[in-house]
């Protein structure tokens, strides 16, 4: 899909979003997703691989799955009536390397309900995670690498 193309589709999602459709209010949501989108260009190089469309749609999905299993589990966890949860932060070693990447992972770890990325390591090698129950560290860690990074490294490969 062109970047222009990209651009209207955005420009009429911000519209939505925003809840105005006036020519003001869809031409700024048309220059803002031109000026988002030359900037992330250089993450999406190579856009037009096959499969790469189908990889970041696998990825959203995953994204969506772990979302509603997350709010389950944190809500069974919530509504028990001994709260015997072991909150905590854990590291988690990073596999991916740029700050594109690492800052997706970041964000997808804490939109998922129980768990919020705290910092990354000066050298870019760890991540830091708290999350509501770390009775499994080396499970959480697992999901997370099997999951969201496995994810990202193949949906944003060079």
């Amino acid at each position: 899909m062109s970047l222009y193309a990209l651009s209207v589709l955005m420009a009429v999602i911000w519209a939505v979003v925003s809840g105005g459709f006036s020519l003001h209010n869809l031409l700024f949501g048309f220059v803002l997703s031109l000026l988002t989108l030359s900037i992330l260009r250089s993450q999406f190089e190579g856009a037009g691989r096959p499969g790469r469309t189908r990889r970041i749609l696998s990825l959203i999905l995953l994204f969506l799955v772990e979302l509603a299993k997350s709010a389950w589990k944190v809500a069974l966890l919530v509504l028990r009536p001994n709260l015997e949860i072991k909150p905590g932060i854990f590291a988690y070693p990073l596999q991916v390397k740029t700050d594109f990447e690492i800052a997706l992972l970041a964000n997808l770890i804490t939109l998922t309900p129980g768990t919020l990325s705290v910092d990354v390591s000066e050298d870019r090698s760890t991540l830091y995670v708290h999350g509501i129950d770390c009775g499994d560290v080396e499970g959480a860690r697992r999901d997370i690498a099997e999951g969201f990074e496995k994810k990202i490294m193949e949906a944003f490969a060079r």
